[in-house]
């Protein structure tokens, strides 16, 4: 079924208007954090999927075996290559510190790898995180340190997780899912079980869930001052292209944490007027990021076929986005002068 009429009308009143009145950084500041040696692409894609949907600076938080791959890559993207091996902890933390004073959202995970100190890293990244309220998207190899220790994560609702579908069996095993528990109900549990954190479980349909009620069902929690039960579940059915292939989910990652971003900024009153509630951002970002990509994907796939790759899906983004949301909330500019 498509997505509901209601949930497209509020995902619109998280969009920037573009009319003159924002500033720079007041449409978005978004941080990728990855990028191991042999993992360049990875945050690239997240990172420029992020300005290709319409936020203002993107950040890419790496290792310096990485940065100069990535710099190449594109101009437009800001690289900090800080994740040394050989920096003490608490010299990143420091530098870490400073850059998250500067962001809305931060994507961990594209590019991470497995290697012990960019893992390390990604943990201290993601409790700092924390600590400063920003909106996370959680994807790839993080997902290997939530699985170990739910606790990283549980009962953060300004956070999403968009695991692929060996990375969603796997935390629905460590988090005790039951198998046979219908497919369509697994990511569900997953949110319930992690505290009511957004899961996006990737597949033929995307399908996005939260549910809040957790251990204390019989409880209303209390969510930025506002006290709720949630349990709501969409499923993304917008087709995709028919071609799969690596770094299409980062795409995802990047349109994600762009929502994200907007919905910051919408939540601190750089625009619009508050309708939506603080704690429905995270489900809304997941949804837009997810029907956004899968619609450029399509487009790309409808021009290159087989031999796709997911290059070919970064210029489709703008006109995806607005085949899905429309223009009423764009440009005021007189057509003259355009």
């Amino acid at each position: 079924m498509p997505v509901p009429r209601s949930i497209l009308e509020q995902l619109k009143l998280l969009i920037p208007p573009l009319n003159g009145s924002l500033h720079k950084g007041q449409a978005g500041r978004v941080g990728v954090l990855g990028g191991a040696r042999d993992y360049t692409g990875a945050p690239f894609f997240a990172a420029i999927s992020a300005l290709r949907f319409g936020v203002d600076l993107s950040h890419v938080i790496c290792s310096p075996t990485a940065a100069n791959v990535i710099k190449s890559y594109s101009p437009d993207l800001i690289v900090h290559p800080i994740l040394r091996e050989d920096l003490s902890p608490e010299k990143v933390e420091t530098e870490l510190v400073s850059l998250f004073n500067r962001l809305h959202v931060l994507v961990i995970g594209p590019g991470l790898g497995r290697e012990p100190y960019m893992q390390a890293y990604a943990k201290t990244a993601l409790l700092l995180a924390r600590k400063h309220g920003l909106y996370l998207v959680l994807d790839a190899d993080i997902l290997l340190l939530i699985g170990q220790d739910v606790s990283l994560i549980k009962g953060y609702r300004r956070a999403v997780l968009t695991p692929n579908v060996v990375e969603f069996k796997r935390l629905s095993e460590q988090l005790g899912v039951d198998s046979k528990t219908p497919v369509e109900k697994r990511a569900d549990l997953v949110s319930k079980a992690l505290g009511g954190v957004t899961v996006l479980q990737k597949g033929p349909n995307d399908l996005i869930a939260v549910n809040t009620l957790g251990d204390a069902a019989n409880k209303l929690e209390e969510v930025d001052g506002i006290k709720e039960r949630v349990q709501e579940s969409v499923q993304v059915d917008t087709q995709g292209g028919l071609k799969r292939c690596g770094g299409q989910g980062d795409v995802l990652s990047g349109c994600v944490g762009a929502f994200l971003a907007w919905g910051k900024c919408y939540e601190t009153g750089a625009f619009g007027d508050n309708a939506v509630s603080t704690s429905r951002i995270p489900f809304l970002s997941a949804i837009g990021g997810s029907m956004v990509t899968r619609t450029a994907s399509r487009r790309a796939f409808s021009k290159q076929g087989r031999s796709l790759v997911t290059e070919d899906i970064l210029p489709e983004i703008g006109n995806a986005f607005t085949s899905i949301f429309g223009e009423e909330q764009q440009h005021t500019l007189d057509k003259g002068r355009l």
